[in-house]
Order: structure tokens, then sequence, then C-alpha cells
């Protein structure tokens, strides 16, 4: 039973350590994600930077391991590319020499008066998890509430890796015996380097264990340095098995080039041994001379910084080869465009901007493809629900965000060669037509979590709600079409027809509100499902407000007076009562009006429940809107009024 609940506590551990990561990540990910991101390419787009970058970080945190997953983890979440990752794999290899090091040091100064007592594992993970939990509960800014949730990751990621490390302690004079029992046989030293490091988790503790040794009773060069390099595969195994769990296969492949590494490092390791003896630079003397503790440090070390510096120049063959081992996965067919479309944006064409800036509206049009694709997925989720929708819907917020950062970069790194007002402009509406895009990408998200939420809660919307936000829905369908085709034909007068439309549905969601708050008022609906129901319109109304936002940006290409004065448009536009604008306000509001009036009651009848004519006063009095678009609630809600009433004869 001990042996049990021992695998119970030791999976309990790396349970925390997984979760700590995907808090971290997370945490990671929600954070000023272009400025890290620009900050970490300008680093580690050379080899030899992110070498150092590594290497410091696992010295610092005193785990190749920690820093590895790290950087996988950053990888994942869009910060570093694979290739930037490779320098900082090699880096982190050298870097975690340097606990046998402090090992050696702690020696001669030991415990708290060493300063290097800070930077210990069970030191820093409380640290960080007392700085994590007070940001979230005691601090109300955002940004310090993401500072909270990397905090915490990164504690919990390490107190899982001491309570791994806690459960195989007991362990150790048998993994001492199984260290030294192959003086004579390097290949089975070998393999027990790589078995205890694979059980352990920590070639540190490992290495650690072997200068334990060497202080009490002496090792010899010869009975050690195949344990050495075998450890040095055994935790390069063990990354890998923890990276790769729900792992995408860019982040797979660094891994995977960890491991691809550390084998050449290995087989240069053998090599420089075997040399070494042929020519006698490694005499009988120091073959066989005892080591004690420091003996060890510089013999790991030696083998940590001498493959590194040879294989650094070969970064990139290390690369093809973690591709050609971990193949992509299969690309999903709406995703091809998408890809097509990101790989279109070459900096060589920043020397005419006018089609750099036509290449990101490739981007800016796939993207509203994307995010009508997830909004009908976030639809069928309410009316047909398949959890294997969730994933997809999560993929295609994935790649939304990924596209974002890539076209925005782009965009921006092509201000220096903007030198005309046009260009100008036209680079300010692309901006703002990514941000958009993005923006209604998340709603539709907002609202697939709350479908899930309300699934979580064992509830479900009534047939009446259920028809009602159908209306809703097909008022979005609509005006997400005409602003994806205004947007892709660039055509102004297509994109006025959006507007009045945003208008009527601003009405449909005040109207839809109102009967709902009728409901819940005279207990005829859960008031559980009416905040889902709410939240899910709030959304609803948000995405119109983006298309308007995107309709607005198209008629500035035919009408450089709107530029700069969006809101002012707005507000004029609503305020003109255009035959023109009153006729399409009107029939929309009786093609989605008229859906409504249809709908049958569960309990009361319909015609109790109030409807917008009869709001109008209340309207007048306070229900204003002022998002940017202008006073939304004038004089001309008169002439509305008759027009309603005749589409209603």
């Amino acid at each position: 039973m001990e042996i049990f609940y021992n695998v119970i506590a030791f999976l309990g551990g790396l349970s925390m350590f997984l979760y700590g990561m995907r808090v971290m990540g997370d945490g990671l990910k929600s954070s000023s994600g272009g400025a890290m991101k620009t900050a970490l390419a300008k680093v580690t787009n050379k080899p030899v930077m992110g070498f150092l970058l590594g290497m410091l970080v696992a010295c610092i945190i005193q785990s190749s391991t920690a820093t590895i997953v790290i950087t996988v983890g950053l990888v994942g979440a869009g910060f570093l590319t694979f290739h930037q990752s490779v320098g900082i794999v090699l880096g982190a290899n050298v870097g975690t020499a340097i606990t046998a090091q402090i090992i050696r040091l702690m020696d001669v100064s030991s415990g708290m008066d060493s300063p290097l007592y800070f930077f210990k594992a069970d030191n820093l993970a409380p640290l960080a998890l007392v700085i994590g939990i007070v940001c979230i509960m005691f601090l109300k800014s955002g940004s310090y509430k993401t500072v909270g949730s990397v905090a915490c990751g990164f504690g919990i990621l390490f107190m899982g890796l001491i309570y791994m490390s806690n459960v195989v302690s007991g362990f150790g004079e048998s993994l001492s015996h199984l260290l030294t029992a192959f003086s004579n046989n390097y290949a089975l030293g070998f393999l027990s380097g790589v078995l205890v490091t694979g059980v352990v988790q920590s070639s540190s503790a490992v290495v650690g264990i072997i200068q334990s040794i060497a202080s009490s009773v002496g090792v010899s060069f010869s009975a050690v340095f195949a344990v050495i390099i075998g450890v040095n595969i055994g935790d390069c195994l063990t990354t890998y098995l923890v990276s790769r769990i729900g792992a995408k296969p860019v982040q797979r492949r660094t891994a995977v080039v960890h491991i691809v590494y550390n084998v050449f490092a290995a087989i240069i390791c053998f090599l420089l041994v075997f040399i070494g003896r042929k020519t006698g630079i490694i005499s009988d003397t120091l073959w066989t001379a005892t080591l004690n503790s420091g003996g060890v440090a510089n013999i790991h070390g030696c083998f940590r910084l001498i493959p590194a510096v040879l294989l650094l120049p070969f970064t990139g063959v290390m690369e093809r080869i973690s591709i050609s081992i971990v193949k992509d996965e299969p690309i999903d067919e709406e995703d091809k465009n998408a890809i097509a479309a990101l790989d279109a944006l070459d900096e060589r064409l920043f020397t005419s901007p006018a089609l750099a800036l036509d290449q990101a509206e490739s981007v800016v049009i796939e993207m509203s493809e994307i995010a009508a694709h997830n909004f009908d997925a976030a639809v069928q989720q309410i009316y047909n629900y398949d959890p294997k929708r969730d994933s997809r819907i999560e993929a295609r917020e994935n790649l939304l965000d990924s596209m974002t950062d890539a076209a925005n970069k782009y965009v921006v790194s092509l201000s220096p060669y903007v030198t005309r007002d046009i260009d100008n402009q036209h680079q300010n509406r692309v901006l703002k037509a990514l941000i958009c895009y993005e923006r209604i990408g998340d709603l539709a998200v907002n609202i697939a979590e709350e479908v899930n939420t309300l699934r979580s809660e064992n509830k479900r919307f009534s047939e009446t709600a259920l028809a009602e936000l159908r209306v809703a829905f097909d008022s979005i369908y609509e005006i997400m079409d005409i602003t994806s085709r205004a947007y892709k034909a660039k055509s102004a007068a297509m994109a006025a027809r959006v507007e009045p439309l945003e208008e009527v549905i601003d009405d449909l969601v005040e109207e839809l509100n109102g009967r709902h708050v009728y409901r819940m008022v005279n207990h005829l609906c859960d008031p559980i499902n009416g905040i889902r129901y709410q939240a899910i319109l709030t959304n609803v109304e948000h995405i119109s407000d983006k298309c308007s936002d995107i309709a607005i940006y198209i008629m500035e290409g035919e009408d450089s007076s709107i530029f700069g004065q969006e809101h002012s448009f707005v507000h004029e536009l609503h305020h003109s009562a255009s035959d023109r604008y009153l006729k399409a306000y009107s029939d929309d509001y009786s093609k989605y009006f008229d859906e409504l009036k249809a709908i049958p009651a569960i309990a009361d009848p319909l015609e109790n429940i109030p409807v917008a004519e009869d709001r109008q006063d209340s309207d007048k009095k306070g229900d204003e809107k002022d998002n940017k678009k202008g006073n939304k609630r004038d004089s001309r809600k008169e002439k509305r009024k008759e027009n309603r009433k005749d589409n209603a004869k």
C-alpha cells in the first residue's frame, strides 16, 4: 500500500506542476502580449541571444526542466516562435549546471547566510504564491490580477516539483547504489543516469546525489562520467513527457529539439572522453582519481557547456530534424485561406505601402469569415449542443488572436514607409478593423461560455426565450454578412445599410430585455436563466456595435472628411432624418419585430407584455445611448412610431 500512496502523491505533484503551467500560461497570454512578444523577439531572434537568455533564466530558477517547460508554454501562447525557442533550450541546459556549483559552494557557506539561498525553489515558490494571491485578492487593477495569475502559476509549478522531489527522496539510498554500481560498465552507467533522472524529475537533484556520494566516500571519473551523460538525457525525457501533454505540434517540437540536442551532446561527450583517453589528455591518474563534490560539479558543467558551444551554430539543423519528427496537424479546411493570408504578409512589400496594406486587408477579410463561423458555432451550441464544437470555437479564437497579433505588427512596422495621407488613413482603417473583428470573435466566445455555464447549472432556456433569441441572432447574421460584403467590396453604399440595422438591433435587444424583465417579475422565468439570457443579448448588441464601427471605417474610404470625426458623423447621421435612412430603418424594424410578434407565448399571452411603442415615454426619459455613436433617441422617434404603425397595419 505504501507504494500505491507514493504513486498517488507523485501524480498529485505532477498535477500541480501541470496546473501551474496552465495558470501561468493563461496569465501570460492575457497580459500585454504584443509588448512582451516584441521584447522576447528582440532578445531571441538570434540563437546566441536566446542561448544567453535561457542560461540566465535556468541559473536563476535552478531548473532546466522548468525553464524549458516555461518556454514551451510561451511558444504555445504565441509569445515565441519555435525558431526563437531553440537557443533558449540550449542555454537552459547550460544554466542548470549552476545548481551543482551552488551545492559545491554550500559546503563552504550554507544556509540562510548565503545570498543564493533566496533563489532556492522552496523559497521562491511560497513567495510567488503570496505575491500572486495579494495581487488577485487585494489589488483591483486588471494588470495586477494578470501578474497575480502568472505568479500563482509559477508558485504552483514549483510546489509541484518540490512535492515530486519529496516523494522520491525516501528512495535516496537505493538511487545512490544504482548510480555507482556500474563503474566498469559505461552503458549500464549511462542507462542508470537516464532511469534515475526520469524518476526524480530533476537532473540537478541527481547530480546533487552524486555530489553527496563524492563528498562522503568519493567517486572516480571513470565511475561517474557515463552516469552524468545519462543524467542529461534523462532530464530531457522528463521535460518532453511533461511538455507534450495537451501541447500543440509547435510546442512538441520545442520539447523534441531538447531531446535532439541532448542526444548530439551525449555523442559529443562520449567522443571527447574516448579521444581524450586515446590521446592521453585524460591520463590514468585523472581517470582513476577520486573526485569530491567540486570535481563532480566541474565535470557536469563541462559536459553541459562544451556541447552547447559546439552545437550552437547548428541550431537550424536541429530545427529541421524536430520538424521532420513532429509533423503539422492536418489543417482545417476553413483555416487554409487564413494561413495563406498570413503567409502573404511580406515585409518586402513595405516599399509599396498601398500594396502592403491590401495584403493586410486580406487578413481582415479572412478574420471576418472566421468570426462569423465562430458566432454561428456559438449559436448552434444553444440549439444543438456538441462538446466537440467547443474545441473548434477555441481553435478559431486562438487563430483570430494570432492573426490580429501578426497583422497588427505588420501594419505598425509599415509606419516608417507611410508618407501619404491616403495611405495613413488606410493604415488606420485596417488597424481599427483588425481590432473590431478580434473583438467580435471574443464576443462569440462569450456567448458560447454563457451556454456552457447554463449547462453546468443544469438549466435551459424556455421555448419562448429560444425563439426570441433566434430573432436577435438572425439580425446579427444579417448585419455581419452586410458588413463583411461591404468590406470585401469596399462599398460605402453597402456599408451605409449597416447603421439603420444596428439601431434596429439596439431596439430589438431593448425590447427582448423588457419582455424578459416582465417574465421575471411575473415569475414566468427562472432568474438564473435570466442572467444568462441578458448576458447573451449584451454580447449580441456589442457585435452589432462593432459591425457599425467597421461600416463607418469603410465609408471613410470614399469620404475622407469622416476620418478622425467618426463620432460626429454618426451623431449627425442619426439626427439627419433622411428619407433613405428612415426607410432602411423602417424596413428592418418591420422585418424583425414582425418575427417577434409571431412568437407564441408559453404562459401569459405575449400581448400582455409591453412592446416598444408602449415604452416610448420611458425611452425619452432615460434610455439614451451614446456608445460613441451619438444620442440615438431624438425627435425622429415620432416618425418611427408612425412608420411602425403603418407597418403594423
